[in-house]
């Protein structure tokens, strides 16, 4: 069993992740608890969990006969930060963790942060994860029109670096045929409807089977 962390600025690419993989029949737990629904919300999906123990050996059988066998943990905040991610690194992901799904900068765009910090707290991360040998999956993301030229520029180019420094797989941009589509967005016009996270999920999912499979 692999045990798979998604950090990020909030809960959408956990939920995501978790119903894709329920979808396609495979075996999901969160937080020790195998994954029994989904029920679309306003936001996204809601998660109905039961006791992952499983005492009839056909049951069992058929359990370790998917294609996945993974622990999702959703260490995501709400408007989370890459500084409030690199603070709370390390306690948030304990060991035997076997890939971290590392999705932060949105909300550090959305405030115009210097892209320098964003990337300085993002090397922070990485090098830490490497150095404790987890794997990573980088999430990236694109800077507003309205910052400039020069932001969009710099912030866009911090992820395919630091994806190649530390040979982490990069998910280029993780709103991907979302953004900008009023169909697949809130009221908000930034996260994504249950349609859009259909969207994700669809684009995102090749590069996380990848991920998961050690690829």
């Amino acid at each position: 069993m692999r045990k798979v962390l998604v950090t990020g600025g909030g809960s959408g690419i956990g939920r995501a992740i978790a119903r894709a993989f329920a979808e396609a029949g495979d075996a999901v737990t969160i937080c020790g608890r195998r994954l029994d629904a989904l029920q679309e919300t306003a936001d996204g999906f809601a998660m109905t969990l039961r006791q992952a123990d499983v005492t009839d050996e056909a049951q069992v059988a058929a359990l370790f006969d998917q294609p996945y066998d993974v622990v999702i943990a959703n260490a995501g905040v709400s408007g989370d930060t890459t500084s409030g991610g690199l603070s709370r690194l390390d306690w948030s992901i304990p060991d035997g963790t076997q890939l971290v799904i590392l999705e932060l900068g949105a909300n550090d765009m959305l405030r115009g942060i210097d892209p320098a910090l964003v990337e300085q707290n993002l090397d922070k991360m990485l090098a830490r994860l490497k150095e404790r040998n987890i794997p990573v999956l980088l999430a990236g993301m694109v800077a507003a029109p309205n910052l400039g030229h020069a932001y969009g520029e710099q912030f866009g180019s911090i992820y395919p670096k630091l994806a190649e420094k530390y040979g982490a797989t990069l998910y280029p941009f993780f709103l991907d045929g979302v953004a900008g589509d009023p169909k697949l967005l809130l009221e908000d016009g930034m996260h994504p409807n249950a349609t859009g996270i259909d969207r994700m999920v669809e684009r995102a999912l090749p590069t996380v089977e990848k991920a998961i499979a050690g690829k």
